[in-house]
């Protein structure tokens, strides 16, 4: 019988990573703003081909290995909108974006807290809205990404199984609690159609009704 991880492994590297998504990968890992997995990079990038999508916010820049994944779904007169908190950060992005060969007129990078950040853009505006930033505020994202995101739009929430800590009741700390609490708002918001994707540490993916 093939084993859970070797099947995990398996669509994790259906699609193989460049030097590009590698080198920012790594540079993650050592900044310590652990990115989303292969699998599910290769999601944002069919949800952002999918949905056109010319205008996407991203709440957690990272080293740029998400929005690698974004701005190549996206069509070449798309902008990236990526909000982080760590100039280090929105640093690597530029980088693994420069050697992605990306224009730096595709992407606008605010350095900030994203709680103060979202209330000043635009809403029903962005077509994609992708979360993987402080876990605790998750629910607090919610909001702010559903009035931003247009009818059809979607908005997706990175780590939702948290390491398989949401289904063990002895596990009760913030990060684990915001996670079961994110997926219960977004399941019972009646302006959304939810989906658990089990690609990497989960995605959570809504598309707002029209």
């Amino acid at each position: 019988m093939t084993s859970e991880s070797a099947l995990r492994e398996y669509v994790e590297q259906y699609l193989p990573e460049d030097d590009v998504h590698l080198a920012a990968r790594a540079r993650g890992q050592e900044l310590g703003c652990v990115p989303i997995g292969p699998g599910g990079g290769a999601a944002l990038r069919f949800l952002a081909t999918a949905l056109q999508a010319r205008a996407v916010v991203e709440i957690g820049t990272g080293a740029g290995t998400s929005g690698l994944y974004l701005l190549a779904g996206m069509p070449a007169s798309g902008i990236l909108t990526s909000i982080d908190v760590e100039p280090e950060h929105q640093r690597a992005a530029r980088e693994a974006y420069a050697a992605a060969g990306i224009s730096p007129s595709r992407t606008r990078l605010i350095m900030g807290k994203a709680l103060d950040v979202l209330p000043r853009l635009t809403d029903a505006a962005y077509d994609l809205v992708f979360v993987d930033a402080f876990k605790p505020e998750y629910p607090k994202y919610l909001e702010h990404g559903v009035r931003m995101l247009r009818p059809g739009g979607v908005i997706a929430f990175d780590n939702v199984l948290w390491h398989g800590a949401v289904v063990d009741p002895t596990k009760r700390d913030e990060s684990t609690q915001a996670m079961r609490d994110i997926a219960r708002l977004v399941r019972e918001d009646d302006r959304l159609v939810p989906v658990i994707l089990p690609l990497g540490d989960g995605l959570l993916v809504a598309a707002r009704k029209p």
